[in-house]
């Protein structure tokens, strides 16, 4: 099943499929280290609803909901 990561609750882990965007974009997702095949699970959301924390490759990212759409996630 593939979900994209804005889609996901608290607590929910997966597998990063694929990165969409355009050069900018995608750039800056992959040099926060979010890269295919890394492991990822959602921490917790702000209490307006974004950004959203991640941990990836063993630390904590925040992003906004709108570069959270772009991540495909292979749940397991």
């Amino acid at each position: 099943m593939v979900k994209l990561l804005s889609q996901l609750l608290p607590g929910e882990k997966g597998t990063i499929a694929k990165i969409h965007g355009n050069g900018p974009i995608q750039r800056r997702i992959i040099d926060m280290g979010v890269v295919l095949g890394s492991k990822i699970e959602v921490q917790k959301y702000a209490p307006l609803g974004d950004p959203m924390e991640v941990k990836v490759m063993g630390f904590n990212l925040s992003l906004r909901k709108i570069e959270a759409q772009n991540i495909e996630i292979k749940m397991k």
